[in-house]
């Protein structure tokens, strides 16, 4: 595993609107190496993709497909995200102004020593201050 990835990124790669020479780097690169990603993050984007499906901006074929390409891809679940929430977790939270579902990534990229990446300004503002790397540059 290179990386970890978050919803936003791994959503960017399926709408054409969101994607970007950046996002389709980040995607080979996990074809290639690997990823890993919180507990959090099969909820988050099976979460998305049922509310594009509400806003009728896909179809169930759509995100039925898109689930089981996830599953393709070498995406390893951290199975250490429950032991860290109450704890380094809430306390990155905490410091940072972030949720606690965006302080898990960022829990994970930290404990890994890996880069962050995402989409999302406030976890790439928080990646900043706790000098995890962010991707895409």
């Amino acid at each position: 595993m290179s990386l970890v990835i978050d919803s936003s990124i791994a959503l960017a790669w399926l709408f054409e609107d969101e994607q970007s020479e950046a996002t389709e780097a980040l995607l080979r690169r996990v074809v290639e190496q690997g990823a890993i990603v919180p507990s959090l993050w099969r909820l988050e984007v099976a979460n998305a993709l049922q509310m594009a499906l509400r806003r009728k901006r896909i179809d169930a074929s759509f995100r039925d497909a898109s689930l089981q390409d996830f599953l393709a891809l070498p995406i390893i679940v951290d199975a250490d995200t429950d032991a860290h929430a109450f704890g380094t977790t809430l306390s990155l939270a905490q410091a940072c102004g972030l949720t606690l579902y965006d302080a898990a990534y960022l829990e994970l990229a930290q404990r890994l020593r890996l880069p962050l990446a995402t989409l999302d300004g406030e976890l790439r503002a928080a990646c900043r201050s706790m000098k995890v790397d962010i991707l895409p540059d």
